[in-house]
């Protein structure tokens, strides 16, 4: 179910941002990025969209997957007439940049990417399959037999982004820290990225943990400072 933070603007949102929570797939809920949403609302001008998707391991994958692709569709058939404006960007943290970009996929396969104009996602997880040195690294993590452990083959790009055909994204932003443990998955994918011919920028902040820009630091406030005008460029360059 999408959650919409709209704020009383003079005339229409210039955009809509598509947020998409993190947690493990397991965990919290579209009401965990309030505070961020109505700063974003604020500062960029935006009507910010949450989705409240289904959670592991009551409903694994795809359920989650199902949800954000719902709520994208929907907000491509719906933003102009809803929110005066057709231009839309995406994110997520954690899990929430795992799905965002599997969405993607899926609206580049339907041929219904191109009101994208952004995607920023932070520290995501891209190979839940242990099939690389940075999926093996948290190949025991509770959230993985949670979501898909039903799955023998989370190759599959649905689940793994980083095993999909990447080329057609949008322009996308990555955002991880220099001490997450997916660090390197992270910097795996920004060079898939780059190498299918997509508009890709990796923005590496030091000595930052998993989960770094929720921390009340100046650290988490200079890396969403950096989300927020890469995020104006991109709606505004629409």
């Amino acid at each position: 179910m999408p959650v919409v933070d709209g704020r009383c603007f003079d005339g229409p949102p210039q955009g809509v941002y598509l947020d998409i929570h993190g947690g493990g797939f397991y965990m919290d809920s579209a009401a965990r990025g309030d505070q961020r949403n109505r700063e974003l609302a604020d500062a960029l001008h935006l009507a910010v969209v949450s989705v409240d998707y289904r959670l592991a391991p009551e409903h694994p994958w795809p359920a989650a997957l199902d949800d954000c692709e719902a709520t994208a569709l929907w907000l491509i058939a719906e933003a102009d007439a809803r929110f005066g404006t057709s231009r839309l960007a995406i994110g997520g943290s954690s899990a929430g940049a795992t799905l965002a970009l599997a969405t993607l996929l899926r609206l580049r396969d339907r041929g219904a990417v191109g009101q994208f104009t952004g995607a920023a996602l932070q520290f995501g997880t891209y190979d839940l399959s242990a099939r690389t040195p940075a999926g093996r690294r948290i190949a025991d993590e509770y959230f993985i037999q949670a979501y898909a452990s039903h799955v023998e083959d989370r190759t599959v790009p649905d689940i793994s982004p980083i095993y999909g055909v990447l080329r057609g994204l949008p322009p996308t932003l990555l955002i991880v820290g220099s001490a997450d443990v997916l660090l390197e998955d992270n910097l795996a994918l920004a060079g898939r990225l780059s190498a299918a011919g997509n508009d890709v920028e990796l923005r590496v902040y030091p000595d930052s943990p998993h989960g770094f820009t929720a921390h009340p630091t100046a650290m988490a406030r200079t890396a969403l400072n950096g989300v927020d005008s890469w995020l104006r460029d991109r709606i505004m360059q629409s």
